[in-house]
């Protein structure tokens, strides 16, 4: 297999530029994770080649309706389990894609994988597709807890496939789930320590959450699972940020710490509010036509994306067109997760008027008196205290 993306890690995304990326989903797992809500399903069999069309039809389909798209700053491969998809899918999806929309010289292609479906010669061949940076969803690194949260691997197996990654591919991430059920702020920092030993440039740190649907929602529900109380989460954040600043990755957005240049740049287009596209089952997107912005989605359920793709050549859902109100919303509400905050001549460019005047101003007074935001170098940024609670800041100041 073949591929036309240049191998040089990708350098540091410009802070005012959002760029534009793509989102490829793929929605198989082999197994249904108990606290996971997102798109993802069981399947014994998948038609390979049918899905590869599929994919490749798909993502003509949105080249062709946003054809000043581009060039492509970043390809995530997720899902559900990508690194259970055919390494040539994802060579064929990638050229395809640089093909249709251009890319940027360094273009970042990250695939997520399972530490349970990583080999060897399966990385190698993601690799030699042009995938730069593979992201693992570890969640944790001892067994018991591994075991609680439904995953199908060992922390050894975990640490195996980490350093697998770090021979194989130039940039490399993964995830720790934190505030798991009896975890207390000793058993964290030291598993913490032992997740910098093995740390590249960039760690993910998602706090557990119960999402309805999910088999821990509903335990939760029958008294059957109780998170820690929520000043334990709170002190667990705080000790992620501290520790993980002190060894020199920052914390540059509420769940992602990086080195420096080496913050993942198709999030980065997210947050930043840019465009992007969105192919594959459940797949969202943002894309500027020439009637403005609108949102996209596309069917979530596999076999019915699949047979809408392979009749009209598309699952896209009708287009959901963006006013500057909500561009506006999405912008504030995204930006603020990141260190770096909103540029304030971004928020004016969508407003049409002065910031100030934009968002609501006692809501603003009032963060600002409690420490939660502040106004720098031409940013609204909420301070790491505000990003503890952002939700609620969020509320006070969107009109």
């Amino acid at each position: 297999m073949s591929c036309t993306v240049s191998a040089a890690p990708a350098p540091a995304a410009p802070a005012g530029d959002p760029g534009f990326g793509l989102y490829v989903h793929w929605p198989f797992c082999r197994a249904k994770c108990p606290y996971c809500d997102f798109n993802s399903h069981v399947r014994a069999e998948v038609d390979q080649d049918r899905w590869r069309r599929a994919l490749l039809a798909e993502l003509d389909h949105v080249a062709a309706l946003a054809p000043a798209a581009g060039p492509l700053r970043s390809i995530f491969f997720g899902g559900g389990t990508p690194s259970l998809m055919p390494p040539a899918t994802t060579a064929a999806v990638i050229d395809r894609a640089v093909a249709r929309f251009g890319a940027e010289a360094g273009i970042e292609i990250t695939l997520e994988a399972n530490p349970t479906s990583v080999e060897a010669a399966r990385f190698r061949a993601y690799r030699d597709a042009g995938v730069d940076r593979v992201s693992l969803g570890v969640q944790a690194l001892n067994d018991a807890d591994l075991t609680a949260l439904g995953r199908e691997h060992s922390a050894a197996e975990a640490l195996a496939a980490v350093a697998l990654a770090a021979r194989t591919f130039p940039r490399f991430s993964f995830d720790l789930i934190y505030a798991r059920p009896g975890q207390d702020a000793a058993a964290w920092e030291a598993e913490l320590g032992r997740a910098l030993d093995h740390a590249g440039d960039h760690l993910s740190l998602y706090q557990l959450t119960l999402e309805p649907g999910t088999r821990f929602h509903a335990l939760a529900e029958r008294g059957r699972l109780r998170l820690p109380p929520d000043d334990t989460q709170a002190e667990l954040y705080r000790l992620s940020h501290d520790l993980l600043a002190a060894a020199g990755l920052a914390a540059y957005e509420v769940s992602n710490h990086a080195r420096p240049g080496a913050e993942s740049r198709h999030n980065l287009v997210y947050w930043r509010g840019g465009a992007f596209a969105g192919i594959g089952p459940g797949a969202h997107g943002r894309l500027d036509l020439a009637s403005g912005r609108v949102g996209t989605s596309t069917e979530r359920w596999p076999e019915r994306w699949l047979d809408r793709v392979e009749r009209d050549g598309h699952g896209l859902a009708p287009f959901e067109p963006l006013d500057a109100v909500t561009r506006l919303a999405e912008l504030v509400m995204m930006g603020l997760r990141l260190a770096e905050g909103v540029p304030l001549a971004r928020i004016e460019q969508l407003a049409g008027r002065p910031w100030r005047e934009t968002l609501d101003a006692r809501g603003l007074a009032r963060a600002e008196r409690r420490g939660h935001l502040t106004v720098e170098d031409g940013r609204l940024k909420a301070t790491p205290q505000g990003r503890l609670l952002l939700d609620a800041v969020l509320v006070d100041l969107l009109p």
